[in-house]
């Protein structure tokens, strides 16, 4: 207990050294925990839009909606499985939609982006529960009216509520709406009249996916191997959350990889330099260090006050990154999802189990970074310290 007094003492009589190292580390800590945050962020985004009682059709082979074509007449056969739950009025609890994208310039950036436009029908909005018009009204069906996703409102030109642009030359859509879906990747994408989407891309007697909703979820390994099986068909089955949950997995993997590596490289500098601190440190205090030696205190018990002082220092560095990194929560941050190649807009989210591991990290750093000052501590000469 007196050793860790006296390592946190240390710290305090150097309050500019330790505090210009803290921030150094508090940096690493804060990309470290800004691509966790962005990643989770992806997932979390992605996995909204999915419902554990909803399937998703595609064509066979297709790793996307955008890359997937089912014929029109296909979608009665699919919808009237026994396993879909019907509506009241006898139809089945189902959507046919069909997906393609536009390069719309961007505002406030030079150069276009791809937005997503999805064709939907009637039941679309309803039969996402989540899913609401929170400002303005629901484009009617048959005309080119179109509701716009909150997160990509006034992101691009003509994408706003009142506002136009072209799906193709000479076939405008205009904005009478805005979306909300809590968050989820619906809030990126534009919707507009099926059948206007499909004349625009040329998508005429086909959709890209049918989604049905479940009679309950253990009915979807049933549905699977019925439709999976029909050769006819040649569609393929996913739950909706698994899905999306395949949709999220490279796009996160490529976020964590490209910004750990970031911060790999950006550690390695901050040990560097909690350990020329912990070196000058050692350097000054050599009669106090031989003083301690003196009154009984063994090696491995000098060992340890170093390297506490150096995690200390470290955590205390990470307590500032997390802090910072958690202002992050109210902006928002747009990409090109992969898989859709649409522009995408995503939150970043922490978690408690984040902000855990930033500060594990940063520990580690700062055991790192003292190990070396530390052992030249306890190595010290008795006679000679004292000298010092």
């Amino acid at each position: 207990m007196l050793l860790l007094a006296y390592s946190v003492r240390s710290l305090l009589a150097r309050k500019t050294t330790s505090l210009l190292t803290a921030v150094g580390l508090g940096l690493v800590v804060f990309v470290f925990a800004a691509v966790l945050m962005l990643a989770h962020g992806i997932e979390r985004t992605l996995g909204r839009a999915g419902a554990d009682d909803v399937a998703i059709v595609l064509r066979d082979g297709s790793d996307a909606e955008m890359s997937s074509s089912i014929e029109v007449v296909s979608v009665g056969l699919i919808t009237a499985r026994p396993e879909v739950r019907t509506l009241p009025d006898g139809r089945p609890d189902a959507v046919a939609e069909v997906v393609g994208v536009v390069a719309l310039e961007k505002l406030g950036a030079d150069g276009v982006s791809n937005v997503l436009v999805r064709g939907v029908d009637a039941r679309s909005l309803e039969f996402r529960p989540s899913a609401r018009i929170v400002e303005g009204r629901a484009a009617r069906p048959g005309t080119d009216e179109a509701v716009v996703g909150r997160a990509i409102r006034g992101r691009f030109a003509g994408v706003d509520l009142g506002q136009s642009f072209e799906l193709r030359k000479n076939r405008r859509v205009r904005i009478v709406g805005v979306l909300s879906d809590g968050g989820s990747a619906y809030e990126s994408e534009v919707w507009a009249d099926i059948d206007g989407v499909r004349a625009a891309f040329g998508r005429e007697g086909l959709v890209c996916s049918v989604r049905v909703r479940l009679q309950s979820e253990g009915r979807f390994e049933t549905l699977a191997r019925a439709l999976d099986t029909d050769r006819q068909l040649a569609v393929m089955v996913r739950r909706e959350t698994r899905f999306y949950e395949e949709q999220s997995q490279g796009m996160a993997k490529f976020i964590k990889a490209l910004g750990l590596l970031v911060a790999v490289f950006f550690s390695l500098g901050a040990m560097i330099g909690a350990m020329i601190t912990m070196h000058a440190a050692v350097a000054r205090r050599g009669r106090e260090i031989g003083t301690l030696r003196a009154l009984g205190f063994s090696r491995l018990r000098i060992l340890t006050a170093f390297l506490v002082e150096s995690v200390v220092l470290s955590v205390g560095g990470g307590v500032l990154g997390a802090g910072a990194a958690l202002g992050l929560r109210f902006a928002r941050f747009s990409i090109v999802n992969f898989t859709s190649w649409s522009e995408v807009v995503f939150e970043f989210t922490p978690t408690p189990k984040i902000l855990v591991v930033s500060l594990v990290f940063a520990a580690v750093m700062g055991l790192l970074g003292g190990l070396f000052p530390a052992v030249r501590a306890a190595r010290s000469n008795v006679l000679e310290a004292l000298r010092a």
